[in-house]
């Protein structure tokens, strides 16, 4: 990022740029606005780079994934009391965007700030994203960027087509993320932030192997 100022401002157009950089950001600020006062608890959609993205109803395969991933982080983080998890609705608000990721979890600090009554959210600490066909671009791509860039330390994709999860952290280096796994069904994934969090990839796509990961979180001290 640094880099990039650096550049730009070597240009002699770099008033007129920034000045036009600006005057765009406002505008988006403007719809954004009005995205707010348009929008209602009934629908999903996200405001991406100056345009409202309203999602379609998504596959059963893609629900089920949110539901078991959400259902078995929840009843984690209740048993060791280690924040708050919302499954779908909560609207993220970073800088230029707004986003409703599947899962997001919210560490005690975040969490104690997260009132009832909130509307928006701050930037969770863990993101999960489900693809589907009409999310994966940008789910890999702007949210992929734009989490990292607000300091959302993991990030999941779920794959329900492949049945894989990848997890992302931020590389101290690059400021950006950096896969630490590809895991698949067989195999487990286990959270970096919230290591003790634990879970065979079988138990986000399959039911039977979720209730048998729920009640081993359940039991566990």
């Amino acid at each position: 990022m640094n880099e990039l100022a650096a550049r730009l401002l070597e240009s002699p157009k770099a008033p007129q740029i920034i000045q036009q950089v600006q005057a765009i950001l406002n505008d988006e600020q403007n719809r954004r606005r009005a995205f707010y006062e348009w929008m209602d608890d009934t629908m999903k959609a996200e405001f991406i780079n100056g345009e409202i993205v309203v999602h379609s109803p998504a596959l059963h395969k893609h629900n089920m994934a949110v539901m078991h991933l959400g259902t078995l982080l929840n009843v984690f983080i209740m048993r060791h009391s280690r924040g708050i998890v919302v499954v779908e609705k909560a609207l993220v608000e970073l800088t230029r965007n707004s986003y409703e990721p599947d899962v997001c979890y919210f560490g005690p600090a975040k969490a104690a700030h997260i009132s009832p009554d909130s509307l928006y959210y701050p930037a969770p600490d863990l993101v999960v994203e489900v693809l589907s066909k009409s999310t994966e671009r940008n789910d890999r791509d702007i949210k992929f960027d734009d989490y990292a860039v607000h300091g959302v330390a993991e990030y999941w994709i779920v794959d329900p087509t492949r049945q894989t999860v990848e997890l992302y952290t931020i590389d101290a280096d690059t400021e950006a993320y950096a896969l630490q796994g590809r895991y698949q069904i067989g195999q487990t994934v286990s959270s970096v932030i919230l290591p003790a969090f634990t879970i065979p990839v079988k138990a986000v796509f399959d039911a039977h192997a979720n209730m048998i990961a729920l009640q081993g979180l359940i039991s566990s001290v």
